[in-house]
């Protein structure tokens, strides 16, 4: 259960995902200490309200952490290569949760009320919302495939003309819908005056959460 209701505030997550993954990188080979940092990010952010983004971050993460990990020792005979690595990877899952717990209307407020260039606010809003849009698009294409009974798609032929044609003509078509929505909202890309309907703010939970982090990386270099 969440410690705190109200969600981390955008820019707090994005920038926390940061740190957590140049901390982690650089720390990497200081193998307990980096796994506890880890370990005890990855409770924090159960904590404020990431639980669910943790949950799903962590399966991929077991599994690319372990192949890399195998590869590694392999190929030197020791733990601490493998474990370093895994701690690599755990870093930059753990980067990501933040911003996945994040929804992109918040994060283009925050970038807004900041006075961001709306070129990359435009640019943060599409690249938040095509992971979502991809799968979904996806799901679509395949229930379509299984519908009309095209086969397999790992038949190669079946994969292009079935999958892969008709996923990009609907991506393509997304995309002429999307200038056009974000056209007619009034998203423009030049110096105009804009105001913004609801506005984030940031939080007592949002600076616990950063010192929190702050006290975990200290305790991490210190001990």
């Amino acid at each position: 259960m969440a410690l705190w209701n109200q969600k981390l505030y955008p820019l707090v997550a994005i920038l926390s995902g940061v740190f957590v993954i140049v901390f982690g990188l650089v720390m990497a080979k200081e193998l307990l200490a980096c796994s506890l940092f880890l370990a005890g990010c990855f409770v924090w952010l159960m904590l404020f309200g990431c639980g669910r983004a943790c949950l799903r971050a962590l399966l991929p993460f077991v599994v690319v952490a372990g192949i890399f990990f195998a590869i590694f020792y392999g190929a030197t005979g020791t733990l601490d290569a493998g474990w370093s690595m895994a701690n690599r990877f755990g870093a930059v899952f753990l980067a990501v949760v933040p911003g996945m717990s994040t929804t992109p209307v918040r994060m283009t407020r925050s970038l807004s009320q900041v006075h961001t260039p709306r070129s990359v606010t435009l640019g943060m809003l599409i690249a938040m919302s095509f992971v979502p849009m991809l799968k979904g698009e996806i799901a679509r294409v395949r229930e379509a495939m299984k519908t009309r009974g095209a086969g397999s798609v790992l038949n190669l032929k079946i994969l292009y003309r079935a999958f892969l044609v008709p996923l990009v003509m609907r991506l393509v078509n997304i995309s002429d819908t999307l200038a056009l929505s974000v056209e007619t909202r009034g998203f423009a890309l030049g110096k105009v005056r804009y105001t913004i309907y609801k506005k984030e703010k940031f939080a007592l939970s949002d600076l616990v959460y950063l010192l929190g982090l702050a006290a975990g990386a200290v305790l991490t270099v210190v001990l």
